[in-house]
């Protein structure tokens, strides 16, 4: 790429808080950007500024989604007719990512319209973090950089010197990102096996490995309504691990996840800074990925590499 450009990032709504901190790390103001709001719901956006042959970084996490992502929408169809030079989507939390596969009949791809969505707005670039499915990566005609919160995560783990310690994923699908989580830090690795009934709703499940007198870290690339976690802390908990703690990427934690985080045998809830949480729960505790993403920010802009970002 050329470097030559001048680069300015902006914040849709509710990502301000992120987009703040990441201007912070790359030493540069946040752009100025105005949304309008109308009585009917409907809202537009405009740059108060001038981003003529600017790379554009548009950070927004699509949580809550609807409203986030149509504001996304705007602001790369606003950059792309301010004449940017290319617009970058930065979405830590890419929503949708649920629905990435017909998993029954007669159902959308959600997550496949929301990739076309954004390249018709006219997206050049996406950056994300721990997409539900990686190959949500391929439906996108543009280039994805693909991050890792292991990067911030596994700092955090060796810090806490635990002995015993195991690596659990809540169901086969998470398998082999804890598989990876293992392998780095040289312990074991343990699985849930869960049927459901629907969807947020658990009718069975049980751990396949051993957890007695460990001190267990589940590992998992969200928190909805902590049904899953807090299940599988209770069940380890009685098959008697020494503690069990939860470390999830993006914390959704519908209600009443707070209340059931509170109420389980888990130690501690880990999660990153992707999606604004102000909900009161004693036992979270929320690890910055603002450094990751300004450093990934810098590496687009200047042509290099980002691969040495990757732990695992």
């Amino acid at each position: 790429m050329d470097n030559n450009h001048p680069f300015s990032v902006f914040s849709g709504t509710n990502t301000r808080y992120l987009a703040e901190e990441i201007c912070n790390s790359l030493g540069c103001p946040l752009g100025k950007m105005n949304v309008q709001k109308f009585a009917d719901g409907e809202f537009g956006v405009s740059y108060e500024e001038s981003i003529r042959g600017h790379y554009v970084f548009l950070v927004q996490s699509t949580f809550p989604n609807a409203d986030n992502l149509m504001e996304l929408l705007l602001m790369i169809d606003a950059a792309k007719r301010a004449s940017a030079n290319k617009i970058i989507a930065v979405i830590p939390y890419f929503g949708w990512a649920r629905q990435d596969r017909k998993d029954k009949p007669r159902v959308a791809i959600g997550a496949k319209l929301v990739a076309d969505l954004l390249s018709a707005a006219g997206i050049d670039r996406l950056i994300t973090m721990d997409l539900h499915a990686d190959q949500i990566q391929g439906f996108f005609d543009v280039p994805v950089d693909h991050l890792y919160a292991s990067s911030v995560f596994i700092p955090y783990i060796q810090s806490m010197k635990l002995e015993n310690l195991v690596i659990a994923s809540p169901d086969v699908g998470g398998s082999k990102r804890a598989n990876s989580y293992s392998k780095y830090l040289g312990c074991p690795m343990v699985l849930c096996h869960k049927s459901r009934e629907k969807a947020n709703v658990i009718s069975e499940m049980t751990i396949i490995g051993d957890v007695k007198g460990k001190n267990v870290i589940i590992l998992d690339d969200m928190v909805d309504t902590a049904g899953t976690l807090t299940k599988a802390a209770d069940i380890m908990t009685n098959a008697g691990a020494k503690s069990v703690r939860a470390i999830v990427t993006h914390p959704v934690m519908s209600d009443p996840a707070s209340s059931r985080v509170d109420d389980s045998s888990l130690t501690e809830l880990i999660f990153s800074n992707s999606i604004p949480f102000n909900k009161t729960c004693k036992k979270a505790r929320a690890i910055s990925i603002a450094d990751m993403f300004a450093d990934t920010i810098r590496r687009v802009h200047q042509g290099e590499s980002i691969s040495e970002q990757y732990l695992i």
